[in-house]
């Protein structure tokens, strides 16, 4: 018979094994939690000092838990578990927003970001990796949940197991987050050690329901809202006046000398063209309502004056009567337009802006090759908006215009073509879809921005020489600035604008503005909310008006 030794060793070592294994769940448990609940919200933040952190929502959670009885407790962890999970799906979305949007998540306001980036991937990659996409984002999430879910489950078995200890360890933490929060203690700046992002998420809600009541305050004093439409415009009578968005084309174009170097010489060079025809220009910089995307916030805080920089905001501005600087012309007697060529489905919000017509991508009829973000060549997009809307005999038009062939991906860039071909969507050349760019990429990222941007400024500024003439008055900005891995992180909203005309008793009236002479804007030009346009530009050229409305 053996040995009582050897009927008791493989008990001993499933045992040894089964306590190893749980030390290891353990620690895993652990470290998935911590991660959780330590993780900064922005890109720029993740660096081993930023999870120095401790968080009061992980010691509220476990702090319930040990206080509760057994019976309320088996229904706490759980939902406790799963609201962690949905802290941690928010802080990943958080942490992809910082990449490309340069600021983290708001589940309140973010919601059509989310819809925008899936289109994005569709119109650059295709329908196929699109869906995939999506596909994989929500089994993260629920993979995600349910693994903090399971984590947090463990640790608190643990936590109750050892409740002494685990009381103890709570209260010194406790003390020492209370601390940290008193005294303001930050390893990486603007993250504080004591961490409260369960509480920054409610607070999230309780802003974003002040400020839908502010704006809706905002919404009803337009100073604006019952001038007649015979003092709107007077002195841009008989012209017409393109108000032309650029993608992407913020400050970083023009003060960072490596992009500078090829964007900067179109303007000058430019300008010395369009001066020799005898326009004339003045240029500025003004501070979007976003950056790295959200066209349609930009365009519409322009047109509307008001600052809109989240979609409750947008939303309450189209169920608005809010007037527009393109329902201000209509009012004055001019026919307004709008060209989108991005927008591939029907834009029923076209007259909310008081647009009489609407042109979205399928209108345009381009059947050539897409280019960088799926798009019209912007040359194309001109020159139909030119054949629709300004021939001869024409009645004067106010529209606006938005350029996206330099959107990002930013590549491929598609060819300057002669006049009498940008028409023609077989007369653009197909090239080759470019390798993906990633954040490894970083000059190749660049590079490419700056090429896409000086195209769409050459492009701009060739329609002017060839299609101008002496009633033409335009404005062109840029919407925004482009993602931060073109800026870098927390980079300023600064755009820039110029306002370039034939007549010089256009830019007469402007000339209190202070904006500096030629296309690009100095260091130093003056730097104004884009919110503030819309009263500034009908103040110069309207009859008498009251005071601009205060922002």
């Amino acid at each position: 018979m053996p040995p009582d030794d050897e009927l008791t060793a493989p008990a001993t070592r499933r045992t040894t094994a089964r306590a190893v294994a749980g030390r290891v769940l353990t620690g895993l448990a652990l470290v998935v939690l911590l991660a959780v609940l330590l993780a900064p919200e922005r890109i720029s933040q993740l660096s081993p000092a930023g999870f120095v952190r401790v968080p009061v929502d992980g010691l509220v959670a476990i702090g319930l838990v040990l206080a509760l009885p057994q019976r309320a407790r088996r229904i706490a962890v759980p939902v406790l578990g799963a609201l962690l999970g949905v802290l941690a799906v928010l802080k990943v979305v958080s942490l992809g927003f910082s990449q490309f949007l340069d600021r983290p998540f708001n589940p309140v306001q973010d919601g059509s970001f989310l819809d925008a980036a899936v289109e994005y991937v569709r119109r650059s990659a295709g329908d196929g990796l699109a869906d995939a996409v999506v596909a994989g984002a929500v089994a993260l999430a629920v993979g995600l949940i349910l693994l903090t879910s399971v984590s947090f489950r463990r640790i608190t078995r643990v936590a109750v197991a050892h409740r002494t200890a685990g009381a103890r360890t709570l209260a010194l933490l406790t003390v020492v987050w209370a601390a940290c929060a008193l005294t303001g203690a930050q390893l990486v700046p603007g993250l504080p050690v004591a961490a409260h992002d369960t509480y920054d998420r409610v607070a999230q809600l309780r802003a974003g329901a002040r400020d839908h009541d502010a704006f809706l305050g905002q919404l009803a004093a337009d100073a604006y809202a019952q001038v007649p439409g015979s003092q709107l415009l007077t002195g841009l009578r008989g012209k017409d006046v393109l108000v032309t968005f650029v993608e992407s084309y913020g400050r970083i174009a023009l003060s960072d000398p490596e992009l500078a170097a090829q964007v900067e010489p179109v303007l000058t060079t430019g300008y010395e063209r369009l001066r020799a025809a005898g326009y004339t220009a003045r240029s500025g910089w003004l501070t979007s309502s976003t950056a790295g995307g959200g066209s349609w916030l930009a365009q519409s805080t322009l047109l509307s004056g008001l600052w809109i920089d989240s979609a409750p905001r947008y939303q309450a501005f189209l169920y608005s009567h809010r007037m527009t600087l393109s329902s201000a012309a209509k009012l004055a007697g001019w026919h307004t337009a709008s060209v989108m060529p991005a927008t591939t489905q029907p834009w029923p919000e076209g007259a909310v802006y008081g647009y009489h017509q609407t042109y979205i991508g399928p209108d345009l009829g381009y059947q050539g090759p897409t280019y960088s973000f799926g798009v019209i060549p912007d040359q194309y997009t001109l020159s139909e908006f030119q054949r629709r809307e300004r021939g001869d005999g024409h009645t004067p038009v106010m529209a606006a215009i938005a350029l996206i062939s330099s959107h990002s991906p930013w590549q491929p860039v598609p060819p300057m073509l002669g006049w009498d071909r940008a028409g023609d969507s077989s007369a653009y050349p197909a090239e080759p879809r470019a390798d993906a760019l990633t954040e490894q990429d970083h000059d190749r990222v660049r590079t490419a921005y700056r090429t896409a941007v000086a195209y769409s400024l050459e492009t701009l500024i060739s329609y002017v020489e060839h299609y101008g003439g002496n009633d033409l008055v335009m404005v062109f900005l840029g919407d925004h600035q482009p993602a931060p891995s073109v800026t870098g992180a927390d980079a300023n909203r600064d755009v820039p604008v110029t306002i370039l005309a034939h007549d010089p008793a256009v830019l007469d009236r402007v000339a209190s503005w202070g904006w500096q002479p030629g296309l690009r804007p100095g260091p130093d030009a003056p730097v104004w909310r884009m919110d503030a346009f819309r009263d500034r530009f009908l103040a110069a050229f309207g009859g008498p008006a009251p005071a601009p409305t205060p922002h």
